[in-house]
C-alpha cells in the first residue's frame, strides 16, 4: 500500500511539473494546448476509495490553477471528470470494472482508447466552456476542446506505451 501512495504521490508532482514548467508554455496555432497533467486521473487506482479520488483530483486541478491564475477552472474540470470516471469505466471496461479486476495495462487497446477519450473530451468540454463563459463562443468551445482533446489523448497514449509497467 505504501508504494501505490509514493507512485501516486511523485506522479502527481511530476505532472504538475510538467505540466506548468514545459506544457503550458505550448500554445500551437492559438487554441492547441495539452493537458497531461489528466494522466493522473487516468492511471489513479480503480479500487480506492472514490471520496479520496475525488479530493486529489480538486487538489490537482486548483494546483494547476494556482500555477495559471485561472480561478478554479481546471479544479472544476477535474473534479467533474473524477466525479464521473466510474460511468466512463463501466462503459469502456464492462463487468470487469464491476468486479473490481480492472487493470488499465492489462486491459484491451480499444477499451483504453475509449476511457482516456471519454475522460479528456469531457474534461476539456467543462475546462473550455468554463474558461469562455459564453455560449455565444460554442464553436470556438467545441474547436478547443477537439484540438486540445486529440493532443492530450496522443500524448497518453504515448507516455501509457513509453512507461509501460513490467510484467511480472
Amino acid at each position: 500500500m505504501n508504494n501505490t501512495i509514493l507512485i501516486n504521490s511523485l506522479r502527481f508532482i511530476f505532472l504538475v511539473l510538467l505540466q506548468v514548467l514545459l506544457l503550458n508554455n505550448i500554445n500551437f496555432l492559438g487554441y492547441v494546448n495539452p493537458y497531461l497533467y489528466l494522466l493522473f486521473l487516468v492511471l489513479y487506482p480503480f479500487n480506492t476509495s472514490q471520496s479520496l479520488f475525488l479530493f486529489l483530483a480538486f487538489l490537482l486541478g486548483i494546483t494547476i490553477d494556482a500555477f495559471e491564475d485561472s480561478g478554479g477552472i481546471h479544479a472544476a474540470a477535474s473534479l467533474f471528470a473524477a466525479y464521473i470516471r466510474p460511468v466512463f469505466l463501466r462503459f469502456s471496461f464492462g463487468v470487469s470494472y464491476d468486479y473490481q479486476t480492472v487493470k488499465l495495462s492489462n486491459t484491451p487497446y480499444g477499451a483504453r482508447i475509449s476511457y482516456i477519450t471519454l475522460l479528456v473530451f469531457v474534461h476539456h468540454l467543462v475546462l473550455f466552456t468554463l474558461e469562455m463563459f459564453d455560449f455565444s463562443h460554442l464553436f470556438l468551445i467545441l474547436k478547443k476542446t477537439f484540438f486540445s482533446g486529440i493532443f492530450t489523448i496522443i500524448l497518453i497514449l504515448i507516455s501509457l506505451t513509453l512507461f509501460k509497467p513490467k510484467r511480472r
